[in-house]
């Protein structure tokens, strides 16, 4: 923070919860759901700022973007968050304070951005895009840390085996998200897997019936030529114990 003005706060409801967002001069320094009393969220916010934030309709108008100057960072983050849940929205264009955030924690929250919309990441691939390598484990807990939700798509990062993990204990708002972005899309591509995987089953059986087929026919053409040499066999009998004798005798 470029000044002492004290951060203000919005709670804006969404279908995830209520969010909590926060703005100081710099930008956005918090925005997350939460449950429980705000006050204790408060509290929580205010020891990491080391100041307590005041409610936006209590703010001094000073504190407020002077009519002319760039939109208030609380009004739109209020409005973008409704657009994206409406579906109407796949990136946010946001000022963020990242004072809260430092190292490598700042590079992989960053390079979660780049996680297009509707995709996933692995916690790995994470860590090589935020320039070292084997961090797998330090990107898990920048995602499980990040004071931005939502705006930072830190539910876009999932575990190498496509699980979802924990989301700050709360799968099921990873789990939603990941739904809104994907929408029926990827169901429906599902879908056309399970058929082609289907097709690739029956195409596997009818060739197997082929096999069973060609080899029956080589079972039936080799029982043929056993008959036809047994039938070589029958045409040519025995010569009589007489003229075996003549022949024997080399007449």
């Amino acid at each position: 923070m470029t000044t002492t003005d004290p951060p203000r706060y919005r709670v804006h409801p969404s279908p995830i919860g209520d969010i909590l967002i926060v703005v100081t001069d710099d930008g956005i320094v918090t925005l997350h759901p939460f449950d429980g009393p705000l006050e204790n969220e408060i509290e929580r916010v205010s020891l990491k700022l080391r100041i307590v934030p005041v409610p936006d309709d209590h703010a001094d108008a000073a504190t407020r973007p002077a009519a002319g100057a760039e939109p208030d960072p609380l009004e739109a983050a209020a409005s973008q968050l409704d657009e994206y849940f409406d579906g109407t929205r796949r990136a946010f264009d946001l000022p963020l304070d990242w004072s809260l955030v430092r190292g490598f924690t700042r590079a992989a929250l960053q390079a979660v951005c780049e996680i297009p919309y509707g995709e996933t990441a692995g916690y790995g691939e994470v860590a090589i895009a935020a320039g070292v390598e084997r961090a797998a484990r330090a990107v898990g807990t920048a995602c499980a840390t990040t004071p931005f939700s939502v705006v930072v798509p830190v539910h876009r990062v999932v575990r190498a085996d496509g699980s979802l993990g924990e989301y700050g204990g709360r799968p099921d708002i990873k789990r939603y998200l990941i739904d809104l972005e994907q929408g029926s899309g990827i169901r429906a591509e599902r879908g056309t897997n399970m058929s082609t995987r289907a097709e690739r089953g029956t195409s596997r059986s009818t060739r197997a019936e082929r096999g069973t087929s060609r080899s029956t026919r080589a079972e039936r053409g080799t029982s043929r030529s056993t008959r036809a040499e047994r039938g070589t066999s029958r045409s040519i009998p025995p010569a009589p114990l007489g003229a075996r004798d003549a022949q024997a005798a080399g007449v």
